[in-house]
């Protein structure tokens, strides 16, 4: 389906809307405080082995170590020695969140063996490992010393003797090519994941892209050798450059950017390494926000709310938890036009368009419940959960669903590759003794930023006061205190700040004065 992608970048944030249809489908969010580290390679060090799980806690310089399950270490590394087994995998990978995709999960390790930790590990030893989970919570991240290297086309694994294809290229004779030119490519010994870019692309192509992997992991093993952990040793892209590495395909017809810089930036980059790229990047020739533009501020609030209304006069309710995500379809005003099964069956086939939209939009991951009215026809039933399957295939993440009970539940589960939206944008409220969520200081921050710099459009008088919550006034005269300066010299302002406690976290007022 056509698509494009809109990206509104700023000092302090970078966000990213994927847009199939003219709908927001899919945000991505980069704080510049809170850069992703997903995919990042560490010289670290094992700070505790414990056998009785069978996992090591590894210390690579964050504030909470790592966690290294013995699945996720190569025994072969750690005792030095390496074969030539070769298995061939079918994997369906999507990296702009990371470089860890389906990859290390779906790929069995020809490596694997049952020596345990204790003889793979030792307190004080040092290790080159890879994050392949971000922290989620309250968790750490998650270790593998199995790495992987995204390129364009391909994924390079230098540990793992292996040919992994993207489920996502249907046609044989296309896999069966692609598979024997990355054969004839592959250094002895590694591997490549086969990426759905890589479909239609010739020799050269991918040869290209096997120099710049093998190049980048020389530098990397070199650095590593030459540094002493914990250390970083490799940094991925930019959320920027990782989306027009990983989400341009055929299918999407612009990548509009309304930020000088990053639209030079991104401009480089593609020239330098995806040249057949550069027509497909714009730079946003409006004023003002682009996300406001194009109507994804009002999509991002609405995608907080607990209670989504259909246009039929139902409604669906999403509550997530730790545990896991409900959502429940109610008929609301709706009273349908003929009978009770009728009205029924068509507010279910409404709410699954839009459960998948905001499961999609709200990034949820984990087990999802998902409370359909009550339908008394069978068949009735395998429309909705067809539809609901249909309405999944246009999600990139991997989703597993069970038909529907007796009772009209859905059980599914959706892969957890980044924090939902409301763990990036909101923090427990301290109003109803963290029972629920609010928009957190940063972002209500971030959202300040952004109303300034619209009501500069209009031409700015020599101050601004800014009434706000006093959480919100201290992190803006603190952590975000560098962003702030920034705005006040690029707009030649001053931006005068009062800490209002009678007023709520979320809200603020701007004047001018």
């Amino acid at each position: 389906m056509p698509s494009e992608i809109i990206i509104n970048a700023n000092p302090w944030e970078t966000r990213v809307a994927l847009v199939e249809n003219n709908v927001l489908v899919e945000p991505f969010i980069e704080h510049k405080k809170d850069k992703g580290i997903l995919g990042n390679v560490y010289k670290g060090v094992v700070i505790r082995v414990l056998p009785g799980m069978q996992a090591a806690f590894v210390d690579i310089g964050l504030e909470k170590a790592g966690f290294l399950y013995v699945a996720d270490v190569d025994s072969k590394e750690a005792l030095g020695e390496h074969d030539n087994l070769m298995e061939e995998v079918d994997i369906n990978s999507s990296l702009v969140n990371g470089t860890q995709p389906d990859t290390m999960k779906e790929i069995e390790h020809p490596e694997a063996t049952n020596i345990p930790i204790e003889e793979l590990l030792q307190e004080g030893q040092e290790i080159l490992v890879q994050i392949s989970k971000n922290p989620i919570g309250s968790k750490g991240v998650r270790l593998t010393t199995y790495i992987t290297i995204p390129g364009r086309y391909l994924v390079a694994m230098p540990t793992i003797n292996q040919i992994g294809i993207s489920r996502r290229i249907e046609s044989e004779e296309e896999r069966e090519r692609l598979r024997n030119i990355v054969m004839e490519l592959k250094p002895a010994n590694s591997g490549y994941i086969i990426r759905t870019a890589s479909e239609g692309r010739q020799r050269e192509e991918l040869q290209n892209d096997t120099l710049y992997l093998e190049k980048l992991w020389r530098n990397l093993k070199e650095k590593a050798k030459n540094t002493g952990g914990p250390s970083l040793i490799y940094r991925d892209l930019d959320l920027i450059l990782r989306t027009v590495r990983d989400l341009v395909s055929k299918d999407v017809e612009h990548v509009i950017i309304d930020n000088e810089e990053a639209f030079n930036h991104c401009l480089e980059f593609t020239q330098s390494y995806l040249p057949h790229l550069q027509k497909n990047i714009k730079l946003y020739e409006g004023q003002g926000n682009i996300f406001q533009a194009y109507g994804f501020e009002l999509e991002l609030g609405r995608a907080m709310g607990r209670e989504i209304w259909l246009k039929s006069g139902g409604n669906i309710t999403i509550d997530q938890t730790e545990a896991l995500t409900t959502i429940d379809v109610n008929t609301g005003k709706f009273v349908g036009k003929r009978n009770l099964e009728d009205t029924i069956l068509k507010t279910n086939m409404e709410a699954v368009k839009e459960i998948v939209c905001q499961i999609r939009l709200r990034n949820i991951g984990g087990l999802i419940i998902i409370d359909f009215i009550d339908m008394e026809k069978e068949s009735h039933k395998e429309m909705v959960y067809n539809a609901l399957e249909q309405a999944l295939k246009s999600d990139r993440t991997q989703t597993t669903i069970l038909k529907i009970s007796e009772l009209g539940l859905v059980e599914m589960t959706r892969k957890r590759v980044r924090d939902s939206l409301s763990r990036i944008l909101c923090e427990p409220c301290p109003y109803c003794e963290e029972r629920g969520h609010i928009k957190s200081a940063r972002t209500v921050c971030y959202e300040i930023f952004r109303e300034i710099k619209r009501i500069s459009l209009g031409g700015l008088k020599q101050k601004i006061l800014l009434n706000a919550n006093p959480s919100v006034a201290d992190q803006l005269l603190d952590e975000e205190s560098e962003y702030l300066e920034g705005l006040e010299k690029s707009l030649s302002t001053q931006i005068i700040i009062k800490a209002d406690p009678n007023i709520h976290q979320e809200h603020f007022e701007v004047l001018t004065v």
